[in-house]
């Protein structure tokens, strides 16, 4: 007896299989069988079987004008051919109701056409790498992606256009350098915090502790409230610079490491978050003017809102692409996945949409990007 626990099958998936490469059958309209195997076995040729390919061979084995079949024929269709049940015209009915609005869930996905936001589920799957380099010519993810673009010999319309458009890895994180610097290219989301967290709170006390308390929280406030411009300015300016980045490998490569791989691979979870390295790298310039132009007191005071602020906002970017949200939230996540999958130059507010309606940037549902000319 089979223990094997075998699928449900409709009539139009069992005509599906109905070549020499792939032949099933059924007997009494029920027990479906992979015979492919036993085309060349068959005493009087594989031909005969193929005129009942994706058919119910009932009748035909027990016909005695044809020939009447012994029971070592019926044994024959054994366990080990047999995949599946043949539904009946109520259960296909059943099945087909029970499941309408179920999504089928293929195994890879391309998604680099812009258009509707993709489900979360597809958000899952992975991209074929070869056929993915096949189609586009741009990048092999089954290699370190660095060197590829530093020594390719593209124009900037290509690869503007090439690393917007989203892939999927779908085993962990491509490799970036693929050498002893790989761990300095990957972040996991809780290191920010980690790391993060105690400076800014010794700055946020040594500006509370040695000023008025209220000064201290107005400077904290504005220091928060500056970062928000800073993030929408950050984005838009130096991780979107794109149509102002020079026609030079060099400059592609700079802007792939900045920001382009996020884009490339926007569902990488340990690139999500900004690398401690190139955090200090892009902060030390804002560190240093804030010191010069406030007394030093006020100064870490603005900074550690300002601080706070970042760390928000890098903790937030992960939760918009790997977390189930409440509904505010859920739509701020809407609003940042349709930057990535429907239109890159639009949407550039992470924590807020606010800048981006004062500016003009405002991403709506309308909004789906055109490869231009």
């Amino acid at each position: 007896m089979n223990s094997r626990r075998l699928p449900l099958l409709s009539r139009k998936e069992l005509e599906v299989h109905s070549t020499s490469t792939s032949c099933w059958v059924t007997l009494y309209n029920r027990n479906v069988y992979d015979v492919t195997e036993f085309l060349d076995e068959h005493p009087a040729g594989g031909d005969l079987i193929m005129d009942y390919a994706g058919k119910d061979i009932t009748q035909i084995l027990a016909d005695p004008i044809s020939h009447t079949h012994s029971e070592s024929a019926y044994e024959m269709l054994n366990d080990e051919m047999l995949v599946g049940y043949l539904a009946t015209a109520e259960e296909e009915e059943e099945l087909l109701s029970k499941h309408q609005n179920m999504e089928v869930i293929p195994d890879t996905i391309d998604l680099t056409e812009f258009g509707e936001l993709p489900s979360e589920e597809l958000l899952k799957v992975r991209t074929d790498l070869d056929e993915d380099y096949r189609k586009h010519k741009f990048l092999d993810l089954n290699k370190p992606l660095l060197m590829q673009v530093l020594f390719a010999d593209w124009s900037k319309s290509f690869y503007l256009d090439q690393v917007h458009r989203p892939r999927h890895y779908g085993k962990g994180s491509a490799p970036l350098f693929g050498n002893f610097l790989e761990p300095l290219s990957v972040t996991p989301w809780y290191v920010v915090p980690m790391i993060w967290l105690p400076v800014n709170f010794y700055f946020f006390y040594i500006g509370f502790t040695n000023q008025n308390k209220i000064l201290a929280l107005a400077l904290w406030s504005l220091g928060l409230f500056v970062w928000t411009l800073l993030e929408y300015l950050l984005h838009r300016f130096l991780f979107h610079l794109d149509e102002f980045l020079p026609e030079h490998q060099l400059a592609f490569t700079v802007h792939f490491l900045l920001h382009g791989v996020h884009h490339y691979l926007p569902m990488d979870k340990k690139r999500l978050v900004m690398p401690p390295t190139l955090f200090i790298v892009l902060c030390y310039p804002f560190y240093k003017l804030v010191f010069a132009i406030l007394p030093y007191y006020a100064a870490c005071s603005g900074f550690a809102g300002g601080f706070l602020g970042y760390i928000m906002y890098d903790c937030t970017h992960y939760i918009l692409h790997h977390a189930k949200l409440p509904s505010y939230l859920q739509e701020l996540k809407t609003y940042h996945l349709e930057h990535h999958y429907k239109n890159y130059e639009l949407g550039f507010g992470v924590t807020s949409k606010f800048w981006d309606q004062v500016f003009g940037t405002l991403l709506t549902p309308e909004d789906v990007y055109q490869k231009k000319n």
